[in-house]
């Protein structure tokens, strides 16, 4: 430790060298009475347990007061500052203490400093004004004991470590604060760049089938008639197979362009995909809503320049007009007016449709099936399959997804993906789901220590007292909440946020696991991932399909990973088909993979034979697939 000795008189010089030159081990009492004096009764613990001995001190003597001011500013140059400065206040001919404390302060902020004197020329008050602040002065009167002055130093040099380290764990801690806002920026931007990518056309800029289906979800849950316009491009296929996809690019651009200003004002144009477009409109009603889509229809049968071509486009359109309010299915809002527009392609060319009951033969089907869905479990018309979810370094199969199956009397086997929805607009989806639930659970108490993947609906995980419900199913069958994944989609936690977060949270405390299902395709942000309790995000298995297709699908599923891996969170990826697929997302770091490469969904037998052996491998079930199973192999290759 350095102490700086600033005096004009040499027998000073001679008493400072006296008291510090026989330093010994000061009692704690003395040293903590002292430094409770200077400091007051709030010493820390570390502080009075390093008060037991004195530090080793380096002196420098300096006569006048700028000598004493140059060895400051030589000290910080050199990184080796004072500790401790004892100024005389009287130091003829140069200048005073007090323009000598008021100058090494502005040198050194950190330097205590202690004015020794036996005069009273400036007040306490005046020499803090210049050279404070208040709590690193302090005052010694002339003549002083040796215990004063080396007790002064011990407990002022103490003070001055612990000011020090005090300072670089504040700088420490502001710049891990600014790395941290960094990175939440960082991740801020790219999942404003994740969404927008997910959510619009890569050609035209227009809003795609998601924000679309987004819009007109929270369309119907609003009061008021509005008009569903689904629009198709005549001829786009001659034109494309023409002049070439070049070609047939810029004409979409055009059309879209088109729609758009000739659409009603505050309409939603979106491209679905090819050279399908939809719109979403306010309307008065049907006959309103029909003359405005005419005069859109009208709009695009025009002569447009491609690429120094004449081509006459031209486009047809079907819509259907819904009364707002209902929270209906967005989907099937759509799909009538698809019904629409396919008996517009068959009329010709240039027309408009508008829906009507008689062209949704779906309607009698959707009834057909519910009747018999609800006579399904009775009948043993229902089976699990299971597909394994394997770890995405070791190839090791970790868990199963428990994946319904309907063998029907009348229509054979039906697709989950016909029948669920179905049910879901239905009391019929709890009771399936109870059933899928029981199943399920028993057939996990063979498995040595994989856990089941069980998808609920949004109906289902709105049910009253679900937590419990889940709770006392595992408890029935003797199985460990943390064996059961619970996956939700994001529709399911978006509708109600508020609830969806206390349920999911009241499901991890007590021990479940929580897997966001189709991730990507709904309505999450950065927020609703933060928020919500979750274990892993899976990934859509559309967007693991267009990885090598597609830029936007690979930046998607590489910023998925990427969110999931700063949050803490595990990532699997659906639809693995190709040994190309896997190494793209073992590189981008996903956690866990599932999909036909390693299997297809499979019996519970042939699901017990991969849980015990930890591989996978099989038989295929008769679910309508067809007996194909691949295993992974030492080199890579499916057998």
């Amino acid at each position: 430790m350095r102490i700086l000795i600033v005096d004009d008189e040499p027998a000073m010089h001679d008493s400072y060298r006296r008291s510090f030159a026989g330093q010994h081990p000061i009692g704690a009492d003395t040293l903590g009475a002292m430094a409770a004096e200077l400091f007051g009764d709030a010493l820390p613990d570390e502080a009075r347990d390093t008060a037991d001995a004195i530090p080793a001190f380096a002196l420098t003597h300096c006569d006048q007061g700028l000598d004493a001011v140059a060895a400051v500013e030589r000290a910080s140059a050199d990184g080796d500052p004072f500790t401790v400065a004892f100024i005389d206040v009287r130091m003829p001919p140069g200048i005073d203490g007090r323009e000598t404390a008021m100058r090494i302060r502005a040198i050194d902020p950190a330097i205590n400093l202690v004015i020794v004197t036996g005069f009273s020329d400036f007040s306490p008050v005046e020499i803090s004004k210049v050279a404070g602040p208040a709590d690193k002065i302090f005052y010694i009167a002339k003549p002083f004991e040796v215990a004063e002055i080396t007790q002064t130093a011990t407990a002022l040099a103490k003070r001055w470590e612990n000011d020090r380290e005090l300072v670089a764990a504040r700088d420490q801690l502001a710049a891990q604060v600014i790395q941290l806002e960094e990175q939440g920026a960082e991740l801020a931007a790219n999942e404003s760049r994740a969404i927008h990518i997910a959510t619009h056309d890569s050609l035209t800029e227009a809003p795609n089938r998601l924000a679309f289906l987004r819009a007109l979800a929270e369309r119907t849950k609003t009061q008021g008639a509005f008009a569903t316009v689904m629009v198709d491009l005549d001829r786009f296929k001659l034109i494309n197979d023409t002049l070439g996809h070049l070609a047939g690019d810029e004409l979409i651009r055009e059309m879209c362009a088109i729609l758009n200003r000739a659409s009603p004002e505050g309409a939603l144009v979106a491209r679905l995909g090819g050279d399908e477009f939809s719109i979403l409109f306010e309307t008065a009603g049907e006959a309103a809503a029909v003359m405005a889509c005419e005069r859109v229809i009208a709009a695009c049968s025009v002569s447009v320049q491609v690429f120094g071509n004449s081509v006459q486009a031209g486009a047809s359109a079907g819509l259907v007009v819904t009364e707002g309010g209902q929270g209906g299915d967005p989907v099937d809002v759509m799909r009538r007016a698809d019904l629409a527009l396919n008996d517009a392609k068959r009329g010709g060319r240039g027309i408009v449709r508008l829906f009507d009951e008689s062209m949704d033969e779906g309607i009698r089907f959707r009834r057909r099936v519910e009747g018999g869905l609800s006579q399904a479990i009775a009948k043993g018309e229902l089976s699990l399959v299971y597909q394994p979810i394997v770890s995405g370094s070791a190839i090791e199969v970790i868990g199963f997804e428990a994946l319904i199956r309907w063998n029907t009397g009348e229509y054979g086997s039906m697709s989950p993906a016909t029948f669920i929805p179905i049910a879901e607009e239905s009391n019929l989806i709890h009771e399936l789901g109870d059933w899928v639930l029981g199943e399920a659970l028993q057939v996990l108490k063979q498995w040595p220590g994989q856990y089941v993947s069980v998808n609920f609906s949004p109906r289902q995980f709105r049910r009253q007292n679900f937590v419990g419900h889940i709770m006392q199913s595992v408890q029935r069958a003797g199985i460990e909440p943390a064996r059961l994944q619970i996956e939700i989609t994001e529709t399911a936690i978006f509708d109600d946020a508020e609830r969806a977060a206390d349920t999911l949270y009241k499901l991890r405390q007590m021990g479940f696991r929580i897997a966001l299902d189709d991730f990507g395709t709904g309505y999450s942000s950065l927020y609703n991932i933060r928020k919500f309790a979750l274990d892993c995000l899976k990934i859509d298995k559309s967007f693991i399909d267009g990885m090598g297709r597609e830029r936007e699908s690979a930046a998607i599923v590489h910023s998925i990973i990427h969110l999931g891996r700063a949050l803490g969170l595990g990532v699997i990826a659906e639809g693995v088909e190709t040994e190309a697929q896997i190494q793209a997302l073992r590189l981008a770091g996903a956690s866990h993979l599932q999909g036909y490469f390693f299997s297809r969904p499979v019996s519970a037998e042939v699901a017990l034979d991969m849980a015990n052996a930890r591989i996978v491998g099989g038989s295929d079930d008769t679910a309508g697939d067809g007996p194909m199973v691949y295993r992974k192999s030492g080199n890579g290759t499916r057998g």
